[in-house]
């Protein structure tokens, strides 16, 4: 199994935002120091994330690592120019040197109809157009195309041409089919968020995935999965992951209250029994897992790279218990494809 360190860039104001994006760089450079195989940066345009420009911060991440792979997680397609888009991640591939791989999605929130005009009745076929033209910019040095929600291009080049080509493109799922499907229809991996609710509805939707792979005419062998997490913290008991997580998991509780986000699990322990939330012993933490993976037939996973509001000796010491007790067991037991290699 591959494990991946993801922030949204959260930003309850505990912090400056300057100090906020500090802390998510030194996360990510924890994460490869760590072993971690990825560090991802989620993409949102609304409250309380700071998240609008993943390009941006991983540019600066990938100055500051140098073998860790850089995700989005996701890049909200549907709400962005494909050509402009093509061209901010080519030229932070090059300058990565080759440690891209997107994550994409349709993204979700109010925000995104009042800052780009995109409604929930137009985003799933901006999505799939957006990605369609896209693709086709990663692999042809000039494209001619015409869609329905930008002009047309005749023989058009954008520049800079790609350091991967081509490179891999993962499709972020939460709650609909058509993402699942879009990923099927081009070959492409899936990553299931498997965050807010219990286990079913997701593992339905990678059930979906690996039946559309087959529809299309896809090796099954081929098709590739990544789930996420709701939250994560272990230490040497569960009484004392509990007790410490408790406070954390009543805050993001009091958050989403906060926000209108509906309250599907009734207390930690509910969270812990019924959802993707990895708190407890690391040997909690491996069988859960190890569950979820018979469920889901996954190969990649990702945790929380934020404190979450621990101290940062306490976060510290339970990505190094994680990667010490818990990552070793899982790469054995759970076989996973190599990631590409950067190309520079």
């Amino acid at each position: 199994m591959k494990f991946l360190a993801i922030t949204l860039i959260a930003h309850d104001g505990r912090v400056s935002t300057t100090e906020r994006f500090r802390e998510v760089v030194a996360g990510a450079v924890l994460a490869e120091e760590l072993g971690f195989d990825g560090f991802g940066v989620g993409e949102r345009h609304e409250r309380p994330f700071i998240s609008s420009s993943p390009p941006v911060v991983l540019s600066h991440i990938a100055a500051r690592t140098s073998r860790i792979r850089l995700f989005t997680a996701v890049t909200t397609l549907s709400l962005l120019d494909p050509v402009r888009a093509y061209e901010d991640y080519a030229t932070l591939d090059h300058l990565s040197g080759g440690r891209l791989e997107l994550i994409i999605g349709k993204g979700n929130g109010s925000a995104q109809a009042e800052l780009f005009h995109v409604t929930t009745e137009d985003q799933w076929d901006r999505n799939a157009e957006g990605y369609d033209l896209f693709r086709r910019l990663w692999r042809e040095d000039k494209v001619t195309w015409e869609g329905r929600f930008r002009p047309s291009l005749t023989d058009a080049e954008a520049l800079p041409r790609p350091l991967q080509r081509p490179i891999r493109v993962w499709h972020g799922s939460a709650t609909s089919k058509d993402s699942v499907d879009l990923a099927a229809r081009y070959g492409d991996p899936l990553f299931s968020a498997n965050v807010t609710n219990p286990i079913e509805p997701y593992a339905e939707l990678i059930d979906h995935y690996r039946e559309r792979w087959a529809y299309y005419g896809h090796d099954p062998a081929g098709a590739l999965v990544g789930a996420g997490t709701a939250a994560f913290y272990t230490a040497p008991t569960s009484q004392e992951a509990i007790e410490t997580y408790r406070p954390i998991f009543e805050a993001r509780q009091e958050t989403f209250r906060r926000y209108g986000a509906p309250r599907v699990f009734d207390s930690l322990e509910d969270a812990v029994e019924r959802g993707s939330h990895l708190v407890g012993s690391p040997q909690q933490i491996i069988d859960k897992v190890l569950r979820y993976h018979k469920r889901f037939g996954h190969e990649v996973m990702h945790l929380h790279a934020d404190a979450d509001g621990l101290p940062p000796a306490r976060h510290r010491a339970a990505l190094e218990l994680f990667q010490a007790e818990i990552a070793p067991v899982l790469r054995r037991e759970i076989p996973s494809r190599p990631f590409p290699e950067g190309l520079s």
